[in-house]
């Protein structure tokens, strides 16, 4: 994942170009609208993380916030973080269809989905992604992948 000195997400998005910032705040703003209560909005990993407070679950294996999601502007493209959709292969199917019943090409790592320009995701399908898992949920997911990797 990406770094940075920022702090703030103001922070973050002040030290973008104007416009890679309307990219970015665009994500943000449906990202935000749709975002299930109990997810907070931080910096981490130097980018924009929404992510279960240690407050509500203290038992992640690195000792940080549960991120649920995660927005960045790297060099060459824009990134959107789905853990849910890594950590769950139902959601990860949902997923690619919603790009294919979209018309959009899917360029996706283990969680990363990239991106060039505003255009190529289906901001629609993003909302309804990130609505679909309240943290609870989001929990026994985590739960479940951490079980796999022991």
């Amino acid at each position: 994942m990406a770094t940075s000195p920022v702090t703030t997400v103001k922070q973050y998005l002040d030290a973008l170009p104007e416009e890679r910032r309307t990219v970015v705040k665009q994500v943000r703003s449906v990202i935000k609208r749709h975002l299930p209560k109990g997810y907070r909005e931080a910096i981490g990993w130097g980018m924009i993380v929404y992510a279960i407070p240690l407050s509500r679950y203290p038992k992640t294996y690195n000792g940080l916030p549960l991120c649920y999601a995660a927005l960045a502007a790297q060099k060459n493209y824009f990134a959107l973080y789905l853990m849910s959709a890594y950590g769950d292969r139902k959601q990860a199917a949902t997923l690619k269809e919603a790009f294919r019943k979209a018309g959009k090409k899917l360029d996706m790592g283990k969680s990363c989905v990239r991106f060039r320009k505003l255009d190529d995701l289906p901001l629609d399908a993003i909302g309804a992604f990130i609505a679909r898992t309240p943290p609870e949920a989001y929990i026994k997911v985590y739960e479940a992948s951490r079980k796999k990797t022991r």
